[in-house]
């Protein structure tokens, strides 16, 4: 008898299990009243597309929280304080969940949009100067004539998750809706697992990884913030689930297109990182990016990211490149840079079928604001030389100098300290953060002084073929 009640047990919790495992989500993607077909459908495991009056069927289980729609190409849907509502939470006893997509009012072959990194608020009084951001946003904005977004590589807040709907708020004031990842700083501490320290940000921006289709492009966002369960520390690491979701999206995406992926923190921020491995830096780049490497090798791939509060851009192949966005809050709203020297900002990019423009715009300034230039004998540390921080450069870019409206001449690249940054960080006595201090970075030109020269000029011309100069009085 013992034995029977003890395999009716067993019988009825593998029927529970099974039951769990066979849940059928269904619903209707409509527009206008009219059903989408070929939206894709997933709750983060399980996928799905809609039939030709927009209907679905998805088998999901019971541990996914939300189910959620890759925004078709020339659709939008509605958003909340600038947050796209393109997903609903999973509830008990109810299968059923309806998506209502609005069509856009011109075509978005030819779109741009605004990516941020690292508003990360700290305290109330940070808000007004990202409201100055939000309004540089605009202005940019207003001087296109095609369709934007935003996107936003996290660290959204600093540790304090109320200040959340005040963020929002804040941020569409931009005028754009941001589709937006989460930064270590934005997962909840001293939580016992990983997979618990992202609830509070579900509740607020949805999942912590989806796609979305905008043009001819298809958009990824991912979390590679892995929280080991203990006080503040995590890794920069995709886990199984996401990169086997990774692989049933990119199903549905054609090779060669153009694809961007959204992480916080960075897949690499130089050649040397992508060749040695550091455990030293296990939180400052994602440790197991070469299989996302690898599943982007069919596309026109970029990567966004950001984290660092600092500028990289790394050509990583043919076929990919990494933005590491400087911070908007510069150094922690503790000053107008960087640490690296990059005024605060964000990225610009402009996309027109699959072709890809960027440039990044420092907050307050103009779009052809692109470097900084140091001489004179207040600088010991530059040895004598002229030297341009020209933060937004990579290997592409041509970086010459002339003297007196002389003969061009190309500067050498090389790394060092921002000196701006170094007077600016030199102590954080009176900061709020004890860990702002200035960091070396290798988009630095130097060229040696001509005896008797009284004027310089600093010519860059980036991998689009537009030309930045800047003058400096040598005397």
């Amino acid at each position: 008898m013992k034995r029977f009640l003890l395999l009716m047990v067993a019988v009825v919790m593998v029927s529970n299990l099974w039951a769990a495992e066979k849940r059928v989500l269904k619903g209707k993607v409509t527009c206008d009243g009219k059903g989408v077909a070929e939206v894709v459908v997933t709750d983060g495991e399980h996928f799905t597309t809609t039939d030709a009056k927009g209907r679905y069927c998805l088998p999901s289980a019971s541990d996914n929280p939300l189910v959620y729609i890759s925004i078709p190409s020339g659709y939008n849907v509605e958003s909340k304080y600038s947050v796209p509502q393109f997903w609903q939470k999973i509830t008990e006893g109810n299968d059923t969940y309806n998506f209502t997509l609005l069509k856009k009012e011109q075509d978005d072959t030819h779109h741009g949009f605004i990516v941020i990194a690292d508003p990360q608020i700290w305290h109330k009084k940070e808000f007004p100067a990202l409201a100055d951001g939000a309004r540089d946003i605009r202005e940019t904005v207003e001087g296109y004539d095609i369709p934007f977004h935003g996107i936003c590589c996290g660290d959204v807040i600093s540790y304090d998750h109320t200040f959340y709907a005040q963020y929002n708020a804040t941020m569409a004031a931009s005028g754009i809706d941001y589709f937006s990842t989460p930064g270590n700083h934005d997962m909840t501490l001293y939580s016992r697992t990983h997979e618990t320290s992202t609830r509070l940000w579900e509740e607020t921006f949805g999942p912590t990884y989806y796609s979305f289709n905008v043009g001819d492009v298809h958009y990824v966002v991912l979390n590679d913030n892995f929280y080991i369960g203990r006080d503040w520390f995590y890794i920069g690491y995709i886990d199984e689930k996401q990169y086997a979701w990774l692989e049933k999206d990119l199903s549905y995406v054609p090779e060669g297109k153009t694809i961007f992926v959204v992480l916080h923190i960075p897949t690499t921020c130089d050649e040397k990182d992508r060749k040695t491995f550091s455990y030293n830096n296990i939180a400052g780049v994602t440790t197991n990016a070469k299989a996302l490497y690898k599943m982007l090798e069919p596309y026109n791939a970029h990567i966004l990211s950001g984290h660092t509060h600092t500028t990289f851009n790394q050509i990583i192949s043919d076929n990919l490149y990494e933005h590491v966005i400087p911070a908007l809050s510069g150094a922690w709203w503790q000053g107008p840079l960087c640490t690296d020297g990059t005024p605060r900002g964000y990225g610009v990019f402009e996309i027109d079928g699959g072709e890809v423009n960027w440039y990044y715009k420092s907050t307050d300034y103009p779009a052809d604001y692109q470097m900084t230039l140091y001489a004179g004998a207040e600088y010991p540390q530059l040895e004598g030389a002229l030297v341009a921080n020209v933060w937004a450069s990579d290997t592409k870019w041509v970086i010459e100098a002339s003297f007196d409206g002389g003969k061009s001449q190309a500067m050498e690249q090389f790394m060092t300290y921002d000196p701006a940054a170094q007077t600016m960080y030199a102590s954080n006595e009176g900061m709020d953060h004890s860990y702002v201090y200035p960091t070396p970075a290798d988009h630095f030109y130097r060229i040696a002084i001509p005896e008797g020269a009284t004027k310089a000029t600093v010519t860059a011309t980036d991998s689009f073929g537009r030309r930045y100069s800047q003058e400096i009085n040598l005397k």
